[in-house]
């Protein structure tokens, strides 16, 4: 009997969503005609036609609706894995292995893992910086034993959703900054009644985990700020860079910009009581910890 090959249930899910099998072939890089002789090796496998050819675009049979939902959950599966086998071998080992979001990894890190020592010895850190999103899978497929990361009650959160265990370990503002005038305003500032001259904004990518919370507060409220993306990027510091070049106005953390705003280089461009207050929490993989990972999970509870 052929043995199933994990690929091939990529190239189904491919040709499912479009139901074209060039365009399926192309995003899967190969030829139409071998990308075809995939499919109807899958087809041989299970011993029954997911599509129906009749008519382009291909459409699912309903055994390849059925196969579908199965496809996908072997494939999340198979993910999880190689995180699970580094998660079981690393039982004994001392390696806490944490993703956090690039602004708080230099930002509010540092500190916080000095504050912990205090009560523990942590030893070894593996940190992987990177944007929400990637974090958020690192976690999911165990790659890592936690996620720190800034959070608000308004905004979509996967970990929150599937009950993935979390701590509160701090707060922070996003505020809305600008570089300054001469006489010491903010350049570009937020204001309700410039509906014909929004403030040019720089703006995070779908990817970040702060743009995400800045859309859907902005999302939740009934006036959200007239503004105009001029400048998007995944990273707070970049978009502080392009800020304190006057480029515009931007959402940043208070724990980036602390210097900047004492220093008077940033200034607030709304009144302070538009900042959004966040959480900082800790997320924690739901497979069983290290003792270390573990020691670290329950010094952060105190």
């Amino acid at each position: 009997m052929t043995t199933l090959n994990l690929s091939w249930l990529e190239d189904f899910l491919a040709l499912a969503a479009s139901g074209n099998f060039s365009r399926a072939a192309e995003e899967r890089h190969m030829t139409q005609p071998a990308f075809s002789r995939r499919i109807r090796a899958l087809e041989a496998w299970l011993g029954a036609e997911l599509f129906d050819r009749r008519n382009q675009p291909a459409t699912l049979t309903d055994t390849g609706q059925w196969f579908e939902s199965k496809a996908t959950d072997l494939l999340a599966k198979a993910a999880k894995i190689p995180g699970e086998a580094r998660a079981f071998n690393a039982v004994n080992a001392n390696t806490l292995r944490i993703a956090s979001t690039h602004a708080l990894s230099f930002t509010f890190m540092p500190s916080w893992l000095r504050g912990l020592e205090s009560q523990m010895a942590i030893g070894q850190v593996q940190l992987i910086s990177d944007v929400l999103q990637r974090c958020e899978t690192m976690l999911l497929e165990s790659q890592v034993q936690f996620l720190l990361t800034h959070t608000h009650a308004e905004a979509v959160n996967t970990l929150d959703a599937q009950g993935y265990p979390a701590i509160v370990v701090g707060e922070d503002f996003l505020v809305p900054v600008s570089a300054p005038k001469k006489n010491g305003a903010a350049l570009h500032t937020l204001n309700q009644r410039a509906t014909k001259n929004p403030a040019k904004l720089l703006s995070y990518s779908a990817e970040s985990g702060l743009g995400r919370i800045v859309a859907q507060t902005q999302t939740a409220i009934a006036s959200p700020w007239p503004t105009e993306t001029v400048f998007t990027a995944h990273l707070a510091s970049v978009l502080r860079t392009m800020a304190l070049d006057g480029r515009g106005m931007a959402w940043l953390p208070q724990s980036l910009i602390q210097e900047d705003l004492a220093r008077g280089t940033l200034v607030e461009a709304a009144p302070h009581q538009d900042c959004i207050k966040m959480a900082i929490k800790l997320y924690r993989d739901k497979t069983a910890l290290s003792k270390a990972g573990e020691d670290f999970w329950s010094a952060n509870l105190r």
